[in-house]
């Protein structure tokens, strides 16, 4: 009996070899993507799998199968699914193609989520199931309006704009805008001083007296008082007083230098102060 049985053995050994030889026997998909070491076999087992999908969508169509059978398809269908997925980020691994992005959405199209439970999908008749009906025609909840207090904690300095300028983008962009306008006034302001000269039309322009006082204002200091041609009251100083013309000239000329001493060169001020000096200014 023991030889016998060791010829069997032999013998089935012998014709597994031959079918394993000639490529009859099919190979098992493993249980986990990550024993597959290589990248076309795990391209086959998405194939295969997808294929199974392919058949159980067509048989879940048969709303005649009965409630039990269409839930245990709808099971597998969402297994095969998950599996397909793993597969998927497997092959990515491997160096293939990403199929989550650019592979086809058929059969992920073909099933249908109930509101509010993401990840599993019905197929088919499994749609019109008792029970499962009810759950599509349902609407989902809208979301719950956050209060008043709930809003106000995401309130804080940078929502009002007080922290723009902490990242140092925005002070040195606004320092740069603000000296090509003051370059573009000043230009413009030459230019226009330039062609009133060319013109002839530089005249004094008539100025309010602002040295002129009413009748109601007295020199506390016991200075003299007389009236003038336009009625006005005028104080008469013991000390040279500059004219408003002399004031405004002076503020000029000292506004036209805090102008050169920030945007001109070194060179030019040089250059300015030897022209001055050649001049006798």
């Amino acid at each position: 009996m023991a030889r016998n049985a060791e010829k069997a053995m032999t013998a089935l050994a012998r014709f597994r070899q031959a079918q394993l030889e000639e490529g009859k026997v099919k190979e098992r998909r493993p249980f986990l993507a990550s024993e597959c070491k290589e990248l076309p076999k795990a391209e086959k087992w998405r194939r295969q799998i997808i294929g199974e999908i392919s058949r159980k969508v067509a048989q879940i169509q048969n709303a005649g199968l009965g409630e039990f059978r269409i839930r245990d398809l709808n099971d597998e269908i969402n297994k095969l699914l998950r599996e397909k997925g793993h597969w998927e980020y497997r092959i990515k691994e491997l160096g293939g193609p990403n199929y989550a992005r650019v592979g086809p959405k058929m059969l992920d199209h073909e099933g249908k989520e109930v509101p509010g439970n993401r990840g599993y999908k019905y197929f088919g008749a499994a749609k019109d199931l008792p029970g499962v009906r009810e759950l599509f025609e349902k609407e989902p909840l809208p979301p719950p309006r956050k209060i008043r207090a709930e809003l106000m904690k995401d309130i804080d300095a940078e929502y009002y704009g007080y922290r723009d300028e902490d990242d140092g983008i925005l002070e040195p962009l606004e320092q740069e805008h603000e000296k090509k306008v003051i370059a573009e006034a000043v230009e413009k302001w030459k230019m226009e001083r330039e062609a009133r000269l060319a013109r002839g039309e530089e005249e004094e322009e008539e100025e309010e007296n602002i040295y002129a006082v009413h009748e109601e204002e007295s020199d506390e200091e016991g200075g003299k008082e007389r009236e003038g041609e336009d009625g006005q009251e005028k104080f008469i100083a013991h000390v040279p007083v500059p004219t408003q013309q002399e004031i405004e000239a002076a503020l000029v000329r000292r506004k036209k230098l805090e102008l050169l001493q920030k945007y001109a060169s070194e060179t030019l001020l040089a250059q300015s102060e030897e022209a001055k000096t050649l001049l006798g200014l």
